[in-house]
């Protein structure tokens, strides 16, 4: 297990140094001038070109991303242009708010997702099971940013129950979060069902209605368990995606996450806030897969068999 563990931290390495080049590249290639952005619209061009000199700015494109990794390996990704800060205190700063809002987005769709995916499996071809298909269709097509919208004109601007932005309490997480959870329950519910079709149709099951046992305990005991490996994998995905990629949400409400900061940086073309906030998101997405993977050698014996190989 510790042999697999370091192997995939290892292959984690390249993919930051690719994810870092690309990201790079399309900030050099993007118009604007970080100088001329620190310095403010009023600063002279001989001030503008002395700076952009002194920050290393007009030195060719492989050089300057040739620096970036030499000071990114020794832990250091600069200081925001916009803010002057080290841009992982700012991240860090905002990281909780984007973990808060992921863990409420998962619980929601698993709150959802499983239940519904495993009635719509027992009930394969019913009404109930193409009602839900049909709102899990809906759900995986539905773009969050629409959806979010749609949240904040009926409980916000007609009904004026909740807040529609910001951060004012816990009331502020209910529509982000049931934004984030809608589109993922749609995944995993489908995910359930198939899942879950999968498993009741084996031998064992049916053994199990055969001696009797009560038919809430097939599913869920015998039927759920051996099903949970795709719906974790599911799971895991959605959990790393909702903390990299909550970025639309994120933006539609206002909430005060990592994804906004994102956005903003990219608006201002503030490079090393970016390039930190890619490099933080694309490793925490890493590390939920890697977690996602350890964690099935404790749903089932044989995946840990093969990794102690």
């Amino acid at each position: 297990m510790y042999k697999y563990v370091l192997k995939r931290i290892a292959f984690l390495i390249p993919v930051l140094i690719g994810v870092t080049f690309l990201v790079f590249s399309i900030m050099s290639l993007t118009p604007g001038d970080p100088a001329q952005l620190i310095l403010g619209e009023k600063a002279t061009t001989q001030d503008v070109n002395a700076l952009r000199e002194k920050m290393g700015l007009d030195d060719p494109f492989i050089v300057q991303y040739g620096r970036f990794l030499k000071n990114a390996a020794q832990g250091d990704f600069g200081r925001s242009y916009t803010s002057k800060r080290m841009v992982f205190n700012e991240i860090f700063q905002r990281f909780p708010n984007t973990l808060v809002l992921a863990l409420l987005g998962v619980a929601v769709s698993i709150l959802i997702g499983i239940p519904v995916g495993i009635i719509s499996a027992t009930k394969q071809y019913s009404l109930i099971d193409s009602f839900c298909m049909v709102i899990a269709l809906i759900g995986v097509s539905m773009p969050n940013f629409w959806f979010g919208l749609m949240l904040i004109l009926v409980f916000s601007v007609n009904l004026g129950v909740l807040p529609s932005g910001g951060f004012m309490g816990l009331k502020s997480l209910i529509l982000p979060a049931i934004t984030l959870g809608y589109s993922s329950s749609a995944i995993i519910t489908r995910m359930t069902r198939s899942s879950m079709l999968e498993v009741i149709r084996q031998d064992f099951i049916r053994t199990a209605r055969a001696k009797g046992v009560k038919e809430k305990k097939v599913i869920l005991k015998h039927g759920l368990k051996n099903a949970l490996i795709p719906i974790i994998t599911v799971v895991g995905l959605q959990f790393g995606g909702l903390l990299g990629g909550a970025v639309l949400t994120e933006t539609v409400f206002s909430w005060p996450g990592v994804g906004t900061l994102l956005v903003d940086a990219i608006r201002q073309k503030d490079t090393p806030m970016v390039l930190a906030a890619v490099v933080f998101l694309a490793t925490t997405f890493s590390i939920c897969n890697l977690l996602v993977d350890i964690l099935y050698a404790y749903v089932d014996p044989r995946i840990k068999s093969q990794y102690s190989k």
